[in-house]
C-alpha cells in the first residue's frame, strides 16, 4: 500500500525523535508490515488536552501515551508557564506519580523539561495520592502541578493531570493555550531524554516529608471528636484497590485517633496489572469489592472503605443486621458527608453566619444538598461536571469571604473543606469513619442516618444509565430535534406521557438557553462541542441528557426530588420508573435512532 506524504513525514519524524526502543520498534514493525491504516491512527492524530490534561492508552504514536508525547507535552506546558508567569522560575512545579506502568518514568521525563526551562521541580520520591499534588502546589506556592495517573482506568492507560497555581485543575483558556504551546515545542530539547542527569540539578527537590507533615497536621486539625474515634467499636476493612493508598491511609487513621483498619491484603500493594479486579474502580460496587466483602466477613467487620488506585475517590459499604451489604452510591455518600460536614461545622461554630457558608455539587449529582440548603440556610451552588469546575468555584467563593464546607460529584468524588481543592479520597475516608464513630455512639448506622436525612429533607431517588451510539451525526440529530420540537429554535418538550408530567424548566448548556433565568440565558458555562440538556418537571424530577466526552455514550441522569411530606418510597420509585421509561421512549427514542442499551 502506498504511503501518503503526510504519513511518510510523520513516520520519519517519529523514528528520528523517539529514543524509546520499545515504542520505536513497534512503529518499525508496522512500517515493515505496511499497516498504513494503523500508522495513520497512531501518527496523524494527536491526544488533546481534555479534562485537566491528557489520558489515553499507552503505546507508540502521537495518539497514545508514551515517552515522546510526555516530553512534548511537558515542553509545551513548561514554555507556556514561563510565558505567562515571570515568577515561575522561583515558584517551581510539583510532580507526582502513581503505581501504573511507566508512571515514574513519565514523571522523570516531565521533570527534565521543567528543569531545562529553569523551573524548579518538587518531584515526589515515591508513589503518592493524586490529592498530594494540589496540596503541595498550595503549600509551596508553585506555578503548577502535574500528576501522572489514569485514576481508575484500565491497566493499559495512563494520564497527565495538570493543576494551575491556584491548586485547582486547569480550565479554559489554559487547556487550549497549553495545547497550542505543545504544538510549538514538538522537537525534543537537547537533554530531553537524559533522566540520568536529574540528580545533578540543584533545583530538584523531594516534597514528600514536608507534605506528609503538613497534610496530616491539617487532617488532624479537622478531627471532630478524637475520643469518639478512639472508642469506636466499628471494625473497618480498607482496600487500596492495588493503588497507592495503603500507607497513606494507615497514617490518616493514626492521626485521627482510629484503631487500625483491616487491610485487604491481596489489594494492599501497588500493582499496575490490577490482578484481582476486572476494572480497578470501586464505583463498580459488587465486582470490584468482592475481596473486601470476603475479608470483612472473615474478620467480623461491618464497614468497608475503598479508594481507587490514585486515592482521590472513596467508596463505602455497610453490613446490615442480616449480614447483607449495602454499597453506597456517590449520591448517598454525598448526602451523608454533606450532613456530617454541616453538623461538625455548626458544633464548632454555633454562631456562624449561614449566609456565608457554601456547598457545591456537579449538575448531574443529586439535588439533596440543594434541599438541605433551603432548610438550613446555607448556599448551594451547582457546577458543570468535574472537580475542575468545583475546585475553581470554591476558590472564587472563598476569595469573596465565604466558607466552602463540602463539594462532591456522583462518581464518588468528595472534597471535604478546601485544604485540597479537588476530590480527596484520603480525607473523605477519615470523615466517613468519623461519622460512623459518631453514629456508633448514637446506636445508629449510616443507612439509618441516610433514611433520617431523606425524612428530614425529602427522598431523592435516582435512576441513571446510558445508551451506546457510535455515530456523532445521529447524536447531533437527536439533540437538535429535542431543541426544535415545534420546528423552531428553543422549542423544547413541554411534557411526557401526553401531558401527565409537565416540564417547567429547561437548561441547554450546548446552546446557552435556560428558561429558568429572566433573560433565558444559562449561568453555567456553555460548551458547543458537547450535548447537555437538563429538564425539570413539575413533580420534582430532574433529568439531564448528555453525551460523554470520552465514550460513545448518551447518558441520562434522573432524580426525583420529593418533599419531606412524601414518605411513600415505593410509590415514588414507581413514579420514577414510569417517568424514566417515558423519557427514554419519547425523548431519546432508541428505536428511531438505533441506540443500543447499556450492556447488562
Amino acid at each position: 500500500m502506498e504511503t501518503s506524504m503526510a504519513l511518510s513525514d510523520k513516520i520519519n519524524e517519529w523514528l528520528e525523535w523517539d529514543k524509546n526502543d520499545n515504542t520505536k520498534s513497534e512503529v518499525k514493525k508496522l512500517l515493515t508490515a505496511g499497516d498504513n491504516e494503523k500508522l495513520e491512527k497512531l501518527l496523524l492524530a494527536r491526544l488533546e488536552f481534555g479534562t485537566a490534561g491528557l489520558r489515553g492508552r499507552m503505546g507508540p504514536g502521537y495518539s497514545q501515551m508514551n515517552d515522546l508525547v510526555i516530553i512534548q507535552t511537558s515542553q509545551g506546558l513548561a514554555s507556556y508557564i514561563r510565558s505567562c508567569n515571570d515568577q515561575s522560575t522561583k515558584q517551581g512545579v510539583v510532580i507526582g506519580f502513581d503505581g501504573r506502568h511507566n508512571s515514574r518514568r513519565f514523571a522523570e521525563l516531565a521533570s527534565l523539561a521543567f528543569l531545562q526551562k529553569d523551573i524548579p521541580v518538587y518531584l515526589y520520591s515515591q508513589l503518592c495520592p493524586t490529592p498530594f499534588v494540589p496540596f503541595a502546589v498550595n503549600l509551596f506556592g508553585c506555578a503548577a502541578g502535574v500528576m501522572v495517573t489514569a485514576s481508575h482506568n484500565p491497566k493499559d492507560d495512563n494520564g497527565y493531570k495538570v493543576y494551575w497555581e491556584n491548586a485547582a485543575q486547569i480550565i479554559s483558556p489554559h487547556d487550549k493555550n497549553i495545547q497550542n504551546s505543545i504544538l510549538n515545542n514538538l522537537t525534543p530539547w537537547e537533554k530531553a531524554w537524559d533522566t540520568s542527569s536529574l540528580q545533578s540539578y540543584p533545583s530538584l527537590q523531594d516534597p514528600l516529608s514536608k507534605v506528609m507533615k503538613e497534610y496530616y497536621a491539617k487532617l488532624s486539625e479537622g478531627v471532630h471528636d478524637r475520643h469518639s474515634n478512639e472508642s469506636s467499636s466499628t471494625k473497618i476493612v480498607y482496600t487500596a484497590m492495588h493503588g497507592v493508598g495503603y500507607t497513606y491511609m494507615v497514617e490518616a487513621f493514626k492521626v485521627a485517633g482510629f484503631k487500625p483498619f483491616v487491610s485487604v491484603k491481596e489489594q494492599q500493594d501497588p500493582d499496575p496489572e490490577f490482578s484481582t479486579v476486572d476494572f480497578p474502580n470501586p464505583e463498580e460496587g459488587q465486582s470490584a469489592l468482592d475481596l473486601a466483602f470476603q475479608t470483612a466477613d472473615r474478620e467480623g467487620c461491618t464497614l468497608i472503605l475503598a479508594n481507587d488506585p490514585d486515592s482521590d475517590r472513596l467508596a463505602a459499604a455497610e453490613q446490615g443486621p442480616g449480614g447483607e451489604w449495602h454499597v453506597f452510591s456517590g449520591n448517598e455518600l454525598g448526602a451523608l458527608l454533606g450532613w456530617w460536614t454541616l453538623y461538625s461545622y455548626r458544633t464548632k461554630n454555633p454562631k456562624a453566619d449561614m449566609s456565608k457558608i457554601y456547598m457545591l455539587a456537579s449538575t448531574v449529582s443529586s439535588k439533596l444538598l440543594r434541599s438541605m440548603a433551603k432548610k438550613e440556610g446555607f448556599n448551594f451552588v451547582e457546577t458543570l461536571t468535574g472537580f475542575k469546575w468545583m475546585g475553581n468555584k470554591a476558590i472564587e467563593l472563598e476569595a469573596q469571604g465565604n466558607t466552602v464546607l463540602f463539594a462532591y460529584e456522583e462518581a464518588i468524588g468528595f472534597m471535604c473543606g478546601t485544604t485540597v481543592v479537588d476530590k480527596d479520597g484520603i480525607s473523605a475516608a477519615v470523615r466517613a469513619a468519623e461519622l460512623v464513630a459518631y453514629l456508633d455512639q448514637e446506636g445508629s448506622t449510616l443507612l439509618k442516618k441516610l433514611n433520617e436525612i431523606y425524612t428530614q429533607y425529602g427522598y431523592h431517588i435516582s435512576l441513571n444509565s446510558y445508551y451506546l451510539c457510535y455515530d456523532p451525526v445521529t447524536i447531533k440529530t437527536l439533540f437538535d430535534k429535542l431543541r426544535t420540537i415545534e420546528g423552531k429554535t428553543d422549542s423544547y418538550p413541554q411534557s411526557i406521557l401526553n401531558g401527565k408530567y409537565k416540564i417547567v424548566g429547561v437548561r441547554d448548556l450546548t446552546t446557552g438557553f435556560d428558561s429558568t433565568q429572566p433573560d433565558n440565558k444559562a449561568i453555567l458555562p456553555v460548551s458547543r462541542s458537547s450535548q447537555m440538556i437538563t429538564l425539570e418537571f413539575e413533580n420534582g424530577l430532574v433529568t439531564t441528557l448528555r453525551t460523554s466526552g470520552t465514550e460513545p455514550k448518551i447518558k441520562y441522569y434522573t432524580e426525583l426530588c420529593a418533599s419531606p411530606q412524601q414518605q411513600d418510597k415505593e410509590a415514588l420509585h414507581k413514579i420514577l420508573q414510569e417517568m424514566v421509561d417515558a423519557i427514554c421512549n419519547e425523548l431519546l427514542q432508541p428505536s428511531v435512532y438505533g441506540l443500543k442499551p447499556r450492556p447488562t
